[in-house]
Formats: C-alpha cells, structure tokens, sequence
C-alpha cells in the first residue's frame, strides 16, 4: 500500500512563480543552461545546475558546484524569494499545454515503498547520473525537482481535486513552451486524511518520468538513515523527511505519452533499395508520398528516407502477448534497428539518435536533410503499457516513453 505524505513545502514567493520555476536540469547541455540562467537570474536552473555560476573549466560535478547550489539556495531563502510554509499540506499541481490538462497531487513519497516494490519502476538508471543528483541533495539538504509518478485513477482523490479547483488557484502563470501552470493548496484535515487514506488502498504506483532523481533520493534517504543508526545505536522506526522524496502523482486517465522517434546515421553499407526490400518481408509498406506517415495504432512506423515517407505495418507474426517484446519500439529494434542497421545497443551506438515527439515530424525531414540518412515515426508508448512492463518486473528498452509537458523545478522544494 502506499505511503503518500502531505509536507511543507518551500514555495516561491508570490509574484516570482514564473521567474523561477524552471524546466528540469536535464533538458539543457551546460552552454544551454548558463543562456538560460543568464537571461533570467532568479531561474531556478541556477540552483538546478550551479556550474553555470562557475569558471567553465570546473566540472558539472566539482564538489565547489554542489556548494555554490546550497549557497544560493540559502541566500535566495534569506532574501525572501523563497517562503516556508507552515502546515503540511497536499498540493495540486496543473498543467494545461495543447488544449490538454493533466493534475496531479504533490506530496512526499516512501523511499521503502521504491526499495520494495510497491513504487514501480521501468528503466535502469546510470550510476554517474545518479551521483551528480545525490550529491545536490545531500549537500542542498533539499529535493528541488519532483519524480513524475502515474497510478490508476481513484475517485476519492479525483473529487477531492475537483472541488478544491473550483476555487482559486495560489498561482497562475505561463511557462516556455505555451504551458499554463496552476497550483492549489489542499490544507483541510478531513481532505488530507482522506487522500492519504486513498493512496493507502492503492497496491501500485509506477515511476513515469525522473528514474534517476528517485533513486538519487532514495540513497540519500538510505545514507541519512545509515547516519543516525549509527548516532543512536539502535534502529529508529521515527520516520523523517528524508525518508520520503518530492513527487508529483497523476491518474493514468490524465496522461499522454508522446512518441519517441529514432533517426539513423548509417545505412550499415545496404541501399535504399536493399532496405526497403528488407522491411517488406517485415511489414506491409505503403507506396511513397510527400505527406507524412503519420501511424495511426500500435504495429505502424513511418519511415522517411530519400525525401518520401513510407507506411509500415508490421505482419502479424511480429505481434505478440509479452509486455515487453510486444512494444513497438522492440519489435523495431529486435527486427530492423538490430539485424539490418547492425544497432545491437541503442544506448551506446553512434549509429542512432532519438528525436522526442514534441519537436514533431518535420524534425525528422530536417534531420535527413542535414546529419542523418533515414527516420522512424513511432506511434507513442501507452500508459497502459507502462505499468504492464512495470507490472511484470521488466524494462523498458531505452527511449521508450517521452512526457510532455515535463514538471517545472523550484515550484516545490522538500527540505530533508
């Protein structure tokens, strides 16, 4: 069952929401970022990522930069950028982007639910990314960017949301990108009890997006528990802040995954002739044409090369039952990426790179203009098929999911 707290949150002052709250620290490269944080100072992004503040020949992960992170956190605190609130409370988070909306809670969850499983994962994730997180939160004593969790709708929650946003939200502001972002607070007692008694009779919740923030999170929640056992000789069952991690939770119902596109830089020595030749004993292919092959349902690809788009829908034989096999970003890579293209791991291969459905078709044409010989649309992963793979302890293949729009850093801050 899981354990889905209310905390206190530090918030930014009122007026400064949308000067602050910044897209997540991993969405730029450094030289994008220090453009970014120079633009807008009070960006959260210089906090997110302090070498921007530093001489370009110190390392992201220079242990100067996770202090200059604490320090200008503090001195934003102190100069009252920031305010503390006073009561736990639960929060609503909103985001409004394309005509769609997706709300969901922001509370603290339990670093033992990831640690036994009742918080689901679907990646792996990469010990160096973890340790530059681990290091800021250790050092910042602060969780600054919430981990995207999903779980299946319960309607205790959703009325409860409901009704508190009929009212008027604590801020209201546009982020880059056209994303409306609304925050409400839910402070009642018989409205926390309730969504926390809600959350409680859920087996399952499943990590969307920030697979390496959470388990950078969950070991410093271990570390700090490690610390005080041995300060106090003895096992505590108290629980503290760190013993939970900042999160956003959105019902399944709410959410769109968008696709998660695959260009490639080599033809692996065969011809545009060899390989459209290939593909029809694998799919059923469509004749060339200018528009776009835009797939319709799982089991359709559009393939771009030579400046026409092809329709590909993937024979029966290639469909099958198991969770992670069935995804349409395996059987690409288990039947054309790998034994044609000579891409044997995505993640590592020079040969491939992933373009994040938000940047839309035509980045595909563009890029086979400029750096790259061919493109794969893909119709996007679901959310059903997420918790499936989640489900049935499995992973996804690499690039798999892309969510948008992505949660907003500095809006809420955890103090562990």
């Amino acid at each position: 069952m899981a354990d889905i707290r209310p905390f206190a949150a530090l918030r930014p002052e009122k007026g400064l929401e949308s000067r602050i709250a910044a897209l997540p620290y991993d969405v730029y490269d450094r030289s994008e970022a220090k453009i970014k944080v120079t633009e807008e100072p009070l960006s959260f992004l210089a906090i997110d990522r302090a070498e921007t503040q530093l001489s370009d020949d110190i390392a992201f992960n220079d242990p100067r930069v996770y202090a200059r992170a604490k320090q200008m956190l503090d001195d934003d605190i102190q100069k009252g950028y920031f305010v503390q609130d006073k009561t736990p409370s639960y929060y609503i988070y909103s985001q409004t982007w394309n005509g769609r909306t997706q709300t969901g809670i922001v509370a603290t969850a339990s670093i033992d639910d990831y640690i036994n499983g009742v918080i689901k994962k679907h990646e792996n994730t990469r010990e160096d990314k973890e340790q530059d997180r681990i290091m800021h939160v250790d050092t910042c004593s602060a969780q600054t960017g919430p981990i995207f969790l999903a779980y299946r709708e319960n309607k205790t929650i959703s009325d409860i949301v409901e009704r508190v946003m009929a009212g008027d939200p604590v801020c209201d502001f546009v982020s880059d990108g056209d994303v409306r972002n609304r925050v409400y607070i839910i402070s009642g007692n018989d409205d926390i009890r309730n969504i926390e008694e809600a959350f409680s009779s859920i087996d399952s919740v499943y990590i969307a997006d920030g697979h390496h923030r959470c388990a950078s999170a969950v070991k410093v929640g271990l570390k700090r528990r490690a610390e005080r056992s041995k300060e106090t000789s003895n096992n505590s069952d108290n629980k503290y802040e760190s013993d939970y991690f900042l999160s956003v939770l959105f019902p399944e119902n709410e959410l769109r995954i968008l696709d998660y596109n695959r260009v490639l830089k080599s033809m692996n020595g065969h011809s545009k002739e060899d390989v459209l030749t290939y593909l029809e004993n694998k799919f059923s292919v469509s004749h060339p044409s200018k528009e776009t092959a835009r797939p319709a349902k799982k089991g359709e690809f559009g393939f771009y090369i030579d400046g026409s788009w092809y329709l590909l829908t993937a024979k029966q034989s290639l469909l099958v039952g198991d969770p992670v096999e069935g995804l349409d970003v395996s059987i690409l890579q288990n039947e054309v990426l790998g034994p044609l293209f000579g891409i044997k791991d995505p993640r590592t291969d020079p040969k491939i790179d992933f373009v994040g459905g938000i940047r839309g078709a035509g980045e595909l044409e563009k890029r086979c203009r400029e750096d790259v010989v061919c493109a794969f649309l893909m119709y996007p992963t679901s959310i059903q098929e997420l918790f499936a793979v989640a489900d049935a302890g499995r992973l996804m293949p690499p690039k798999s999911t892309w969510f948008e729009p992505k949660l907003l850093s500095g809006l809420f801050i955890h103090r562990i």
